[in-house]
């Protein structure tokens, strides 16, 4: 786990042309762009071999292996969806159709493939000196306090909390609008900043279960605060989207706005405050409601006791 991020960020950085939008042959409103198609393609062969040869090894646990790979399917076909399908085709005219972009990478993206434990898994796609070469990297001193700092739970929510705000002030996103090289920066923080995030809380992977409970419930509050201030915003935000006019659904650019904002507020903060709730009641069933108390039959002399 604490080389997924690494994985991660190598995986985009050769995906990430195909990151901003407008970007590689558009086909019926999906972009085909051959970069990230033969990036997400080799991917889903690395992992397949590596879970081919771990499952023909594993006298147990076959069945986590399938439910892993199942896992990392869903979060590759997922992140396919948000960079391939015609939802990133309709983020370029629509804040509401990117917001749902962003949504994805973060809430469905980023936890099935830290779920999915991917890295383990395709490093058995390498030769032997190859994996050996790669786990004595990961247990370096260096990498791991940077891999326990990144995933420690209130950090970890400082940096996405920092992420989501930071790009969505009109000067940045519009930025991000306007440059493609800035856009790629833009997806990546949401990414990269969602599976530390993730690593983070989850539990089974949490070292702090009762801080990751806080740390989702306020993450729902800081992400339904800022979708909340878009829903009521009186005017559009981004220049960026208010030159383009009618948005293809027919909405102003103003209620496109609005209507990104409430998926941002209400699907979004859902979704942490589910996780908070799923999160605590774990933790709440993992502590025993009481403790048995032993009753030792008393001695003679104990028995005998009395007011002096």
């Amino acid at each position: 786990m604490r080389a997924l991020t690494v994985l991660t960020l190598l995986f985009l950085a050769v995906a990430s042309p195909a990151m901003a939008h407008g970007g590689g042959a558009t086909v019926g409103g999906w972009s085909f762009d051959p970069l990230i198609v033969t990036t997400l393609s080799s991917s889903g062969a690395v992992f397949v071999i590596g879970w081919r040869r771990l499952r023909r090894r594993s006298a147990r646990g076959v069945a986590q292996l399938d439910r892993r790979a199942a896992l990392f399917a869903c979060g590759v076909l997922a992140l396919a969806s948000a960079v391939i399908s015609p939802l990133h085709h309709a983020g370029a005219r629509s804040f509401a159709a990117h917001m749902v972009e962003h949504e994805l990478l973060m809430l469905v993206v980023a936890p099935l493939l830290v779920l999915a434990e991917p890295l383990g898994i395709m490093l058995w796609a390498l030769p032997a000196r190859g994996r050996q070469t790669v786990g004595a990297w990961s247990k370096t001193g260096l990498v791991r306090l940077s891999w326990r700092t990144a995933t420690d739970p209130v950090v970890a929510t400082i940096i996405q909390a920092g992420a989501l705000w930071l790009w969505h002030a009109p000067a940045l996103f519009d930025c991000a609008l306007a440059s493609p090289g800035w856009h790629i920066v833009q997806h990546l923080s949401f990414l990269v900043s969602a599976l530390l995030f993730w690593t983070a809380v989850l539990p089974n992977r949490t070292r702090q279960p009762g801080i990751a409970v806080l740390c989702l419930f306020a993450t729902s509050l800081v992400s339904g605060a800022l979708g909340a201030m878009m829903a009521f915003a009186q005017s559009p935000w981004y220049v960026g989207y208010a030159r383009l006019g009618m948005v293809p659904n027919g909405v102003s650019p103003l209620e496109d706005q609005q209507l990104a904002g409430m998926l941002m507020w209400v699907p979004g903060g859902l979704v942490h405050a589910l996780a908070a709730l799923a999160a605590m009641a774990k933790l709440l069933k993992s502590t025993p409601n009481h403790r048995a108390i032993a009753v030792q039959p008393l001695g003679r002399d104990e028995a005998n006791v009395g007011p002096t």
